[in-house]
């Protein structure tokens, strides 16, 4: 689809997830099959306010506002021909995402302070960790913007709901760390088998998601010893994570049942905590009941682990649904 098609598409997902890569990939792909002549064209919407936003996206003339000393091209004109990124296009204002709209379907806008249209044609992908249906609702993203760009979409999961994807993006993350500064690393096959088992683990949250997993290896390939990410530096940046992820968000009860949950002993409490670890990483309530009941259900000759897991957590007022909800928006 996305080689085919020239319509904007829209990549939802939370911050870190791959949008920008996903992108610069799909750019990259087409360009190799000469459907572009101009260039990959990126900003962050976020960064962008006041008359610097139209500046920046649609340019100006000489002494559009002040300190407009020269005239600039902006980034639409720049993209002509190629393909703009815009991440975060849900922080735009108003009044650039009315510009917006034209050049997507007129492909010719005013820059700011000029009464003279240009054109540019390229193609819009644009990212979002925000729900820009709940936007439109609130009367903060126009609609027409909306439909416009909502042709294609996708959204992108965050690193723990893609534990597939871990391993590749390690062997990547160090390849690239070589290409970067010209130091070959790599891993000692117990400390490799280390980081990995507690990537993939319950325990590793990556909220920061691919941003994340690359800081990671950036540190252990920093501290390489002669070239080898050993069993002892991969312990060290486990405690880093471990610590940063313990600081940065409050435990899974406090945020699934709030004050309610001083009221557990510790024992469920440690018992309820792994099995929502568990039930996080599963695909099913009976996906989670299976591996939880695992010992116990063999030899049975009739189960209903879906029905034991959710009878069990509803002792506690939890259901299989509020985890997930809560998961997904954490």
């Amino acid at each position: 689809m996305a080689i085919k098609s020239r319509a904007p598409i829209l990549l939802n997902g939370p911050t870190g997830a791959g949008k920008s890569f996903l992108a610069r990939r799909i750019f990259e792909l087409k360009q190799a099959r000469h459907q572009f002549s101009g260039a990959f064209v990126e900003v962050n919407c976020a960064t962008l306010r006041g008359d610097t936003a139209m500046s920046t996206l649609f340019g100006h003339v000489k002494g559009a506002f002040t300190g407009a000393r020269e005239s600039r091209e902006g980034l639409l004109r720049s993209a002509n021909g190629g393909m703009l990124f815009l991440d975060e296009i849900g922080e735009l204002g108003a009044d650039e995402q009315a510009m917006l709209l034209k050049a997507i379907e007129e492909k010719t806008f005013y820059p700011f302070g000029s009464d003279r249209q240009v054109s540019s044609d390229f193609q819009l992908i644009a990212g979002t960790v925000r729900d820009l249906r709940q936007l439109v609702a609130e009367g903060k993203f126009r609609e027409d913007l909306y439909a416009r760009i909502n042709l294609w979409t996708f959204t992108l999961p965050g690193l723990r709901q893609r534990q597939e994807d871990i391993e590749p993006n390690l062997d990547y993350e160090v390849e690239r760390h070589a290409s970067l500064t010209g130091d070959s690393v790599r891993f000692n096959t117990e400390a490799r088998r280390a980081w990995l088992a507690f990537a993939t683990s319950p325990q590793a949250t990556w909220r920061g998601n691919f941003r994340e997993l690359s800081a990671s290896v950036t540190r252990m390939a920093t501290f390489a010893t002669s070239g080898r990410i050993t069993l002892d530096t991969v312990e060290d940046e486990i405690n880093r994570l471990r610590y940063n992820w313990q600081e940065s968000r409050p435990s899974t009860l406090t945020a699934l049942l709030g004050a309610e949950a001083e009221n557990i002993d510790l024992f469920d409490r440690m018992q309820l905590e792994h099995v929502i670890a568990i039930c996080r990483q599963a695909k099913s309530l009976s996906a989670a009941g299976r591996e939880l009941f695992d010992i116990s259900r063999q030899g049975k000759a009739s189960v209903n682990d879906a029905d034991r897991l959710r009878k069990y957590l509803a002792r506690f007022g939890l259901t299989w649904e509020a985890m997930q909800d809560q998961h997904s928006s954490s």
